[in-house]
């Protein structure tokens, strides 16, 4: 008998529901609806460009929309009812809070706060709170080393506390009136279990252990001695949400029966703790111990697990090592950039080199291809939107180097895709100057799939072959996975992750392989994309940087002839 499972993947712009087969992982069905608020689904303010917001209303109307279309589209199938799906999984960006009130609803519902951009979620790349991650690092630095030591180092801007605490100083009434600041990955799941007040909520290890400086070693969160140094409503507001965190082979509860009837599904289907979808995208591309799977999309995301009973070191500037984050019994090591393909939509939808046709995407490809290593003798820094991994710095910017008169547009966009990889692989390295090895590097994400330039320029630059999940929709897979978990083989899923991944995932027959020719050539770029990127993004570097300019014409020089 078949049975099948719900993923649902909320991304930056847009939610997505695919309908997979438990047997096999054949995906039958999807469907994707973009947030209906805001540009593309972000509130922005144009007087500051480090805000960036949701409307959670556009979460459940993208739910509802999303398995409607996808159980419509799965109807066809052989095999299939509704009555069939066993397991729901929840995958979502992070860390996105908001604040809610004590029923868990959130105040952005309220009439007097809907149009207040602070009572909205804070999108993961909202970076409005960089000062307030600067003063909990320095804090925890003097304070808790030990809460740094397990996320790399640094707060970041990006992450939980610092939102939190520069959300209290923005509106004193809307402050006043929440009663709980709750991750994304944890309301989803609890308005579909019917499980909202703040107090009833499954939270996410994941969420709490990477962005919430939460870990069982102290107890869960940070002591409220800590927290209240920073604010003194913290302590009150998160002693209204659990201080037990969970893996996604826990369930969160069972749909409820409002839900059911808003999506066309039988109540009591188990729904899996939340996580975030890169970490679930590495679920749905099969991650094992030695593999690191690479999410390339509007941004980028570099995990790897490795056994929970190692005595693993603690790494500087990577998002966090926590245990049972990705894989039950295992620690799951996050890294990242904060833009990738970010990067490259800039530059068309924002400089638009030629007008429209000669500046899309698919004409400055074009031209990139034609184009050596080297030859067009420039070199970029990737930090358009600051970098997260592993200098931890919003305050860093995008940098090209090289231009001259003659410069064409081709030749830049090419070097922004190089910028992206020269950053790629400082996180490879520092993840095995810290004795994690990797032994295979599984692509997943909208660039894998769709551009081999972008690909084979990361396979040269990083010198290892690169593998292609067989799923172009890792994230959303992942997620199915975990209801097919929380099932379990009673319902007709799975016991283990290693049992549903080994036969729900699998690999397309295309390898980037890298070019030995092209190697030598980027071995020497990296070498000044790495002087550039210690000179600007440390204190500790000293150095003269002379010889970079110089150095670029000359291996221009050089392609140009062997050209």
């Amino acid at each position: 008998m078949s049975h099948f499972v719900l993923g649902l993947d909320f991304g930056t712009n847009s939610v997505r529901c695919l309908v997979v087969r438990v047997q096999d992982g054949k995906e039958i069905a999807t469907s994707v609806s973009t947030y209906k608020h805001g540009e593309e689904g972000i509130l922005l303010d144009a007087n500051d460009p480090n805000l960036a917001r949701q409307h959670p209303k556009d979460y459940e109307t993208g739910t509802e929309t999303t398995v409607r279309e996808a159980l419509a589209q799965a109807a066809s199938f052989e095999n299939f009812s509704p009555d069939k799906i066993i397991g729901i999984g929840v995958d979502t960006t992070g860390s996105t809070p908001l604040p809610v009130d004590r029923d868990g609803i959130p105040l952005a519902y309220q009439e007097k706060f809907a149009d207040n951009l602070q009572a909205m979620a804070w999108l993961w790349k909202d970076h409005t709170s960089f000062e307030e991650a600067a003063a909990i690092t320095e804090k925890a630095s003097r304070e808790h080393p030990e809460y740094l030591a397990k996320c790399g180092g640094i707060y970041s801007s990006e992450w939980y506390f610092s939102k939190l605490w520069h959300y209290l100083k923005q509106d004193s009434e809307l402050a006043e009136a929440t009663y709980a600041w709750v991750e994304m990955s944890d309301w989803i799941p609890g308005f579909l279990t019917g499980s909202l007040k703040p107090e009833n909520l499954k939270l996410s290890v994941c969420a709490a252990g990477h962005k919430g400086l939460y870990c069982e070693d102290w107890g869960g969160y940070p002591a409220a001695e800590f927290l209240s140094g920073l604010d003194a409503r913290i302590p009150e507001l998160m002693s209204h949400v659990p201080n037990k965190a969970y893996a996604v082979d826990t369930p969160a509860g069972v749909l409820c029966e409002e839900w059911a009837g808003k999506l066309g599904l039988p109540a009591g289907i188990p729904v899996a703790v939340g996580a975030f979808d890169a970490h679930l995208g590495a679920v749905g591309s099969n991650i094992q111990p030695g593999t690191l799977i690479k999410i390339l999309g509007t941004s980028s995301c570099d995990m790897i697990v490795a056994p929970n009973s190692m005595n693993l070191a603690d790494i500087p500037g990577i998002c966090g090592i926590v245990d049972g984050s990705i894989l039950p019994g295992y620690y799951g090591l996050e890294a990242g950039q904060s833009a990738a393909g970010d990067v490259f939509n800039w530059f068309v939808n924002e400089i638009v080199p030629g007008g429209k046709d000669l500046g899309s995407h698919e004409s400055l490809t074009s031209g990139a291809e034609a184009l050596k290593p080297g030859e067009s003798g420039l070199l970029a820094l990737d930090w358009n939107n600051g970098n997260r991994c592993v200098l931890v710095d919003p305050r860093v910017t995008g940098l090209i180097l090289g231009q001259t008169l003659h410069t064409q547009p081709a030749e830049i966009y090419r070097t922004l895709i190089e910028s992206t990889a020269f950053g790629a692989r400082v996180i490879l390295e520092r993840f095995e100057e810290y004795d994690v090895q990797v032994g295979e590097i599984i692509n997943c994400g909208g660039i894998a799939e769709k551009n081999p330039l972008v690909m084979q320029i990361y396979a040269d630059i990083t010198g290892r072959p690169l593998k292609i999940s067989r799923s172009a929709q890792t994230c959303a897979l992942g997620a199915a996975i975990c209801g097919a978990v929380v099932a379990g083989k009673d319902r007709g899923g799975y016991n283990s992750f290693a049992e549903a991944q080994a036969a729900m995932t699998g690999l397309k027959d295309v390898v980037f392989t890298p070019i030995l020719e092209n190697q030598n050539v980027y071995n020497r770029l990296y070498k000044l994309y790495r002087d550039l990127h210690d000179a600007f993004g440390t204190k500790s570097w000293e150095g003269n940087l002379h010889h970079v300019m110089k150095d670029l014409l000359e291996i221009r020089d050089g392609a140009r002839v062997t050209g």
